[in-house]
């Protein structure tokens, strides 16, 4: 998700992470903004490749605009996501024939091994404390030589806006105000680790590192967000990974 400008702390009252409180306003700031529309999507569809015919789970598909994108290069794919009110604007989007849960990814999925070809994890990695049983049960659903593709807040990034700065090899908790995005206080809480502890957690849980993706923003945006485009091309924004599931013994792959 995007990161915001304003780093003031949150209202004490304020519920943090409440997407269900500024559903509709986000689905419509990441229709266009540079950050997703035009840098973590476009990178996300670029690192899954040619997708048709492979059943991907969305975890944490928000609205369904990755969602859409994948089923439209004709990919099998199902949404899940923490926020019902993310839920039902995905609903909207994709039809209601689409595969859709309230799941929360702390949680065990509710779905059966192997069940799918690849697990989009799209900036909510970020989000979690211990990544271990979160990764355990993606590593789970997955087939042999499946892929978890995923996208995070770049962790460099995450360290250096953290006042005062925090022990670099910790695993921290910072929290970001979006207020610009509702007119009111809209905490949002977030996990940054080095990014040894990335890649330790992915081979802990039986992944194996394909890529570590740092991207451009897609040219297209240039004339759109002239700024911010200059800013976002000399400067660190998230972090992509493509992680393998071994393939199973014997197996030609």
């Amino acid at each position: 998700m995007p990161t915001a400008e304003n780093r003031a702390q949150p209202a004490p009252l304020a519920r943090v992470n409440d997407y269900d409180g500024f559903a509709e306003a986000y689905s419509a700031l990441s229709e266009t903004s540079l950050l997703n529309a035009y840098y973590e999507r476009p990178a996300m569809l670029s690192l899954a490749g040619d997708v048709a015919g492979r059943r991907i789970l969305d975890a944490g598909c928000g609205s369904g605009p990755l969602f859409a994108a994948l089923r439209d290069r004709g990919a099998l794919v199902t949404g899940i996501d923490a926020s019902a009110g993310m839920l039902e604007l995905a609903r909207q989007r994709l039809g209601a024939d689409a595969a859709l849960h309230v799941a929360d990814l702390s949680n065990p999925l509710p779905f059966a091994d192997g069940a799918f070809d690849d697990v989009a994890a799209s900036l909510v990695l970020h989000y979690l404390e211990d990544w271990g049983p979160t990764l355990a049960e993606m590593r789970r659903v997955l087939r042999p030589g499946g892929r978890l593709i995923a996208s995070v807040q770049h962790p460099f990034v995450d360290y250096a806006i953290q006042d005062p700065r925090p022990d670099y090899h910790a695993t921290t908790r910072y929290t970001d105000e979006w207020t610009d995005l509702v007119g009111r206080p809209a905490p949002m809480s977030f996990w940054r680790r080095p990014l040894h502890a990335m890649t330790d957690a992915f081979t802990a849980a039986g992944f194996r590192l394909a890529v570590i993706s740092e991207p451009q923003p897609d040219p297209a945006a240039r004339e759109l967000y002239p700024d911010d485009f200059q800013a976002l091309s000399t400067n660190m924004g998230f972090l992509f990974f493509v992680l393998e599931v071994p393939p199973a013994t014997g197996s030609a792959e």
